[in-house]
């Protein structure tokens, strides 16, 4: 079996914009090693974000490790909480919970200015310690990404929700959380909800680690709840695959956990452009050693797509193609390696949000036929020799499965 490594580019996909002359961000910038991945192999689209699902980076990124959604999405909550160490219990109920900006009676800012994680942590503690109960703990993660998790059979997983990264500038009374069917347990758990926001929103609107803060962290936002997952091992859905996760975010890491992949973290890694590079793609070097997949996942290009800032998602991408990419294409040259690129779903700069638009990839390994296609972009991926794929396609492509 030979080795294989998944550049995964959060968030790279985009749209052509006027102001690039018509091309993309990720056609505008110099990419010379993606571009080399299609040159050397072939091209093709993959559908990450399919109708009936949240447009959210668990989704997206369950779809390209190859995972049936309709069987086993679980909700972005409990993923982060394996990452977290929180073991969850039979009733109890994980929600990703953001920190975020609200001003006017508007959603401002999804990340409160991608608050530190010194900041957040203390500003988590605090609402532990002042509203956690038997029914209620909160759970400090990396900056703005944090959770709650609710206990007691009395709530549901059923809440319909507003991916907070997808309603920056919306109105919060067209943003309120509802129930997602008709029991008692879901109309309670959004009554509870409701209740714990207003009251957490008075602590952090007066907390002192929100005092002369341009954009203070100053509301709590549930979000992607669910019960504890049941994903197949990584390596019974693919036989004999060891595979291996290198991130700096917790959803992605909790889906290694939860389907028995290896998780590498980087002393570093935080999430944004200030991200440890060199670290990454050492460490993806090194895990190819006793590995036979790496997924090396980096989240920079996905937060400057939904600050909307062209300028800083072009530096993202071409840091990606540099800074990963070429490095790690460097290091195992002339081993027998498959490579392949793509992002896990597009953040139009100009929307801010998600779309549901399916994904360039590029794939090259010695099994990988070439096409016609020397550049890796949006524009010209739907041509490629690889077509449209969905489901498993894209990873039984990569790994060499029939």
């Amino acid at each position: 079996m030979s080795k294989s490594i998944v550049f995964l580019a959060d968030g790279m996909a985009d749209e052509p914009l006027e102001e690039l002359g018509g091309r993309t961000p990720l056609e505008a910038v110099e990419t010379p090693f993606m571009d080399s991945i299609a040159e050397k192999g072939a091209s093709g689209t993959f559908l990450t974000l399919p109708e009936g699902f949240p447009t959210s980076s668990d989704v997206a990124n369950m779809s390209v490790l190859g995972y049936d959604l309709a069987k086993c999405y679980s909700g972005r909550g409990p993923l982060e909480a394996a990452s977290m160490g929180i073991e969850l219990g039979r009733n109890d109920i994980a929600f990703r919970c953001n920190l975020v900006e609200v001003s006017n009676g508007i959603l401002q800012d999804y990340s409160a200015d991608h608050i530190g994680i010194e900041r957040s942590s203390k500003l988590m503690r605090d609402l532990q310690k002042e509203f956690g109960s038997d029914k209620v703990s909160f759970h400090a993660g990396v900056s703005y990404r944090n959770l709650i998790v609710l206990h007691g059979k009395e709530f549901s997983e059923k809440v319909m929700f507003h991916k907070p990264d997808s309603s920056q500038g919306e109105k919060l009374s067209d943003l309120v959380l509802t129930p997602g069917d008709s029991s008692k347990e879901s109309s309670h758990t959004v009554e509870f909800l409701n209740i714990l926001i207003e009251k957490t929103s008075d602590l952090l609107a007066g907390h002192m680690l929100n005092e002369n803060i341009v954009h203070p962290a100053n509301m709590i936002w549930p979000w992607s709840p669910g019960r504890k997952p049941d994903l197949q091992p990584f390596s019974e859905k693919y036989p004999g695959v060891k595979g291996a996760v290198i991130s700096a975010v917790d959803v992605i890491f909790g889906l290694a956990i939860c389907s028995k992949m290896d998780i590498i973290r980087i002393p570093g890694a935080t999430g944004f452009i200030d991200t440890n590079y060199k670290g990454k793609a050492e460490a993806a070097v090194k895990a190819l050693e006793d590995h036979d997949f790496v997924y090396l996942h980096v989240e920079a290009i996905d937060e400057c797509s939904h600050m909307g800032d062209l300028k800083l998602k072009m530096k993202a991408i071409k840091d990606f193609d540099s800074k990963i990419v070429g490095p790690v294409m460097d290091a195992l040259k002339g081993e027998e390696v498959t490579f392949a690129v793509l992002p896990d779903h597009p953040v139009p700069v100009k929307l801010r949000k998600h779309t549901r638009t399916p994904v360039p990839f590029a794939v090259c390994g010695k099994h990988v036929r070439p096409d016609s296609l020397k550049l890796y972009s949006e524009t010209l991926a739907p041509r490629g020799g690889l077509g449209h794929l969905k489901g498993d396609g894209l990873m039984k492509l990569v790994l060499n499965i029939k």
